[in-house]
């Protein structure tokens, strides 16, 4: 639903709470996608199906799921089936996020990563913050969640406190938890703060991957990295530096004409 629209029925519906908070929900939630990473049980796909739809999120996203579709999946929907059958279904994270502009990764225990972190209350409040830009939540494999690989892609890791002696959270649960904050804050955000055009030209997944593709490539052609000094932690450490940033698209055309040059001189000087 276009913003242009949304205000139209705001002025032509003042008298309808329950439409007005359907619409507000709509257009509050509709840029948030929850990401199943490598789901095992269909089951759990359909829990999370509920879970959402209980919430007012409708963007479910499901990364190379073991079995789907499946019959087990539906019945656990308990009638959430249009978001099962909507669901877009993908072959890789990198395809998942090409078009998110703010990723956060949830990780059931913390990490030695120095990455960002926040409670679910916390996850919410910064996607309402920045309710313009699309979003992605992840959630990992069953048994042993996101890798590390995976949430290097993040901006920020989300983790829900538990009882310290039994954190048995499943999927559907977890999403659950998350899902409800994000309707909480959702119904607290003014209307007039999903008009915001400043953050709409956030640079993207796929733009971010590309970045960084072109920045370790020149790194690796000016001698900063080798074979021999090309380890996981300093490269995990540069994507954190660019993560936190918030680049915008203008901001990657620049750095990646920076890059380039360098590159071309480089290149000249070798030949030389």
């Amino acid at each position: 639903m276009q913003l242009v629209e949304v205000k139209f029925l705001l002025v032509f519906y003042p008298f309808c709470p329950r439409y007005l908070q359907k619409l507000r929900l709509t257009v509050l939630l509709s840029n948030i996608r929850i990401l199943l990473v490598s789901t095992t049980h269909p089951g759990n796909i359909g829990g999370v199906a509920r879970a959402m739809k209980n919430m007012g999120l409708s963007d479910l996203g499901l990364v190379n799921p073991k079995i789907y579709p499946s019959e087990e999946a539906n019945a656990r929907a308990a009638g959430a089936d249009d978001l099962l059958s909507n669901a877009q279904v993908f072959d890789n994270l990198d395809a998942a996020l090409a078009d998110r502009q703010l990723v956060i990764g949830a990780s059931a225990r913390l990490r030695t990563i120095a990455w960002p972190q926040l409670t679910p209350k916390q996850c919410a409040d910064t996607i309402s913050a920045k309710v313009s830009l699309k979003s992605a939540i992840l959630f990992g494999r069953e048994r042993t969640g996101l890798t590390n690989a995976e949430l290097e892609r993040c901006h920020y890791l989300l983790h829900i406190p538990c009882n310290p002696e039994f954190r048995s959270l499943n999927i559907a649960a977890a999403v659950q938890v998350v899902a409800y904050e994000l309707f909480q804050a959702a119904m607290a955000t003014p209307m007039a703060q999903a008009d915001g055009d400043s953050e709409a030209e956030r640079a993207n997944g796929e733009e971010m991957e590309s970045f960084h593709g072109h920045l370790l490539r020149t790194l690796f052609d000016i001698g900063f990295l080798h074979e021999r000094k090309s380890s996981p932690t300093l490269i995990r450490r540069l994507r954190r530096i660019f993560n936190r940033c918030g680049l915008e698209k203008t901001d990657i055309h620049i750095l990646r004409g920076i890059l380039a040059s360098v590159q071309k001189q480089t290149h000249r000087n070798q030949d030389s």
